[in-house]
C-alpha cells in the first residue's frame, strides 16, 4: 500500500507544458501585428454607423497565443462609446478571420474588445496636477504677503560681559 507520497509527473510531461507556451518575444510580436492588422481592419473595411472614432491601444496575447485581449478607445459621449462596443461585437468574427489571415500562424487566438481606461485615468491625473497647482499658487500668494512675527533674530546669544554694565 502506497501511502503518503506522491508520483512527479514525467519529464515529457512536464516539457510538454512548457512547450504549450510561445517565447514571450513572439507573443508580443504577434501582439503587435494583431494590434496592426486589427486597427487597419476597423479603419477601412468596417462600415458601420455606430462605430465611432476608435483607437486600438494596446493587445494583449496570452502565453499559449489562444486569446488576444484588444484595448480601444472611443473618442465621444458615453452613448458613442456603447454603440462602438455593440459594433465591434458584431464584427468580431470578421476582423478575427482578417487576422488569422495576416497572422499566418496555425490557431488564430480569439478576440476579446475591453474599452481602455487610460483617457479617464488622464483625466483623472490632470485634474489632481490642476488641483495642485491652484494649491501651490495660494501658497505662493500668501507667503509673499506674509511677514515674520516676533524678533527679528529669535536666536537667544550669550550676554557679555559689556551688555551687563
Amino acid at each position: 500500500m502506497n501511502v503518503g507520497w506522491c508520483v512527479a509527473p514525467e519529464p515529457e510531461t512536464r516539457n510538454h507544458l512548457e512547450a504549450e507556451m510561445a517565447d514571450p518575444a513572439r507573443a508580443r510580436k504577434i501582439a503587435e501585428r494583431t494590434k496592426t492588422l486589427v486597427a487597419d481592419f476597423v479603419e477601412r473595411r468596417v462600415k458601420d454607423e455606430r462605430l465611432g472614432f476608435v483607437t486600438i491601444t494596446d493587445v494583449r496575447v496570452t502565453g499559449d497565443l489562444q486569446h488576444a485581449s484588444i484595448f480601444y478607445t472611443v473618442f465621444g459621449s458615453d452613448e458613442e462609446r456603447a454603440n462602438t462596443a455593440e459594433a465591434l461585437e458584431d464584427w468580431r468574427g470578421r476582423i478575427r478571420s482578417h487576422v488569422g489571415k495576416g497572422l499566418g500562424i496555425r490557431l488564430t487566438p480569439s478576440l476579446e474588445f475591453i474599452p481602455d481606461a487610460i483617457p479617464e485615468g488622464a483625466a483623472n491625473i490632470e485634474d489632481a496636477l490642476k488641483a495642485a497647482r491652484e494649491r501651490d499658487e495660494e501658497l505662493a500668494r500668501s507667503k509673499s504677503a506674509a511677514s515674520y512675527a516676533g524678533d527679528a533674530d529669535p536666536y537667544k546669544k550669550p550676554a557679555d560681559a559689556a551688555d551687563e554694565e
